[in-house]
């Protein structure tokens, strides 16, 4: 009898790790193929949008395990860039903690999506300005890059 129990515990945990890894593979197909599909028009960017949703439905750790697959397939696509792959691996494990959290303390209600949308434009700013310190430490230009960024000297 005991042991019949512990087979149907052990099948519910696989059929859940399974459930997750299917949501988490077609997630990240879904945004690399949005980011392909739009990459030749400029300033259009759906990953953040689809990370957000994502993580605020899904929660943390599946947005985190899906922003860390996509950080790294998305290099076999685009092609292998450290500064990329660092700053991808940073800021989306970072925006769906933020975002899977929310998800967790708030319910979707109309009031709440000005207050969402606000946050992930200021998450949208924060890429930016990690972008503006990763991409010149890889390419080599410390001090000064930093120095225009920051205003003064830094020892590196």
């Amino acid at each position: 009898m005991n042991d019949k129990k512990q087979q149907n515990v052990t099948a519910k945990k696989t059929r859940a790790i399974g459930k997750d890894c299917a949501y988490i593979a077609v997630f990240v197909a879904l945004t690399i193929a949005a980011q392909f599909c739009l990459a030749a028009i400029p300033g259009v960017e759906l990953v953040t949008v689809l990370f957000a949703a994502f993580s605020f439905a899904f929660g943390c750790r599946r947005g985190m395990i899906a922003a860390t697959v996509f950080s790294l397939l998305r290099q076999l696509v685009f092609g292998f860039s450290p500064a990329v792959l660092i700053l991808y691996l940073l800021y989306y494990n970072l925006f769906t903690l933020l975002f899977g959290f929310l998800g967790q303390y708030l319910t979707l209600k109309v009031k709440v999506v000005p207050i969402l949308t606000i946050i992930a434009c200021v998450c949208t700013v924060g890429f930016s300005m990690l972008d503006n310190v990763i991409t010149p430490l890889f390419m080599g230009l410390r001090e000064n890059r930093l120095r225009c960024i920051f205003g003064r000297r830094f020892p590196l």
